[in-house]
């Protein structure tokens, strides 16, 4: 079994090094391999070419976007390849590459969006790993969002649940005023993502309304932005993710990386739950969506490919099997 799988990988390797320069190819012959064939297929294709084939791709994609007289995210060929990069890396590497590219110096802005859906939505041992991965300097609130991966219990309480709803309303709207963003904070470092989830959904039954609602004033400023889209992902994350791919799609925000970077990290975890929330809240489907806005090619294919990627059960958020009163 062992000799079966290591000379297919081999085939693959060589395969994949002969048709190097077409991105179609590539595309067909990646964009459907697992975790650990990709895993596999870097390893051997080094032992064989003495090259790291993520390297490989990189420099290909930037020799097609130089020759090609375009920006990355203008060319369907050289997008297709920084995609394909990103989708070779094991999942800590690549969120230690996004984490990176989101808090680029040379950027106007630090894409707070792509760290929060980092802190959010992966376990706690895959936070720990991306922290010794990448060390870097983190905003208040991703700190805090750190600091809740220490914080998963067996159970939730709705007893803890009710006291913070009211907590953040008395510190929120429920005072005139900035919201007190040391009870923010506080809360999102001792609190697991779960019994946030569960924060936020009593917020909602006793106030009558979502507590991301509560951050719509034009007083507020970056903290409160930010802290929306906290909220927003860890309430409903199908809905959120589905909102953030609109978005991209339509080139509706600055969020360049969204698209490729949402469909890779959702493809294996609840890609079909994104999908049924996106058809339903846009009366259209993600993949006609998709083949409206973005030309036929490599990049659009690749996308293609990875919506369509059987998602694995469960996702990778813990969630406890009991709900405790008290």
């Amino acid at each position: 079994m062992a000799t079966t799988i290591n000379l297919a990988c081999e085939s693959d390797c060589k395969e994949i090094h002969q048709t190097f320069g077409n991105f179609s190819h590539l595309t067909q012959a990646l964009a459907t391999k697992s975790q650990i064939q990709r895993t596999q297929i870097r390893e051997k294709y080094m032992e064989i070419y003495g090259e790291d084939l993520i390297n490989c791709l990189r420099m290909r994609t930037t020799q097609l976007a130089k020759s090609e007289g375009n920006e990355l995210g203008e060319s369907s060929s050289a997008a297709a390849g920084s995609a394909l990069a990103l989708w070779m890396l094991d999942p800590v590497e690549r969120d230690a590459v996004v984490a990176r590219e989101a808090l680029d110096q040379k950027s106007e802005i630090t894409n707070f969006r792509a760290l929060v859906e980092m802190f959010v939505g992966r376990k706690s041992s895959h936070v720990v790993l991306i922290k010794q991965v990448y060390q870097v300097r983190f905003g208040r609130i991703l700190v805090a969002l750190v600091a809740s991966h220490k914080a998963h219990h067996a159970d939730l309480s709705q007893h803890i649940a009710k006291c913070d709803a009211r907590r953040l309303y008395q510190t929120g709207e429920g005072r005139s005023g900035a919201i007190d963003e040391a009870v923010v904070l506080e809360l999102l470092s001792k609190r697991s993502i779960p019994q946030l989830n569960l924060t936020f959904s009593t917020y909602k039954h006793i106030y009558g309304h979502d507590y991301s609602k509560s951050l719509k004033n034009e007083n507020y400023g970056e903290f409160e932005d930010a802290l929306d889209v906290v909220v927003k992902c860890i309430y409903n994350p199908p809905k959120y993710y589905a909102q953030t791919l609109y978005g991209s799609i339509k080139g509706m925000t600055k969020d360049k990386g969204g698209l490729a970077r949402v469909i890779l990290s959702r493809a294996e975890v609840d890609m079909d739950e994104i999908q049924r929330v996106y058809r339903k809240k846009y009366g259209v489907g993600m993949i006609e969506a998709i083949c409206e806005s973005i030309p036929a090619g490599d990049y659009r294919d690749f996308l293609d490919k990875h919506i369509h990627f059987p998602s694995i059960a469960g996702t990778h958020r813990e969630r406890p099997e009991h709900v405790r009163s008290h």
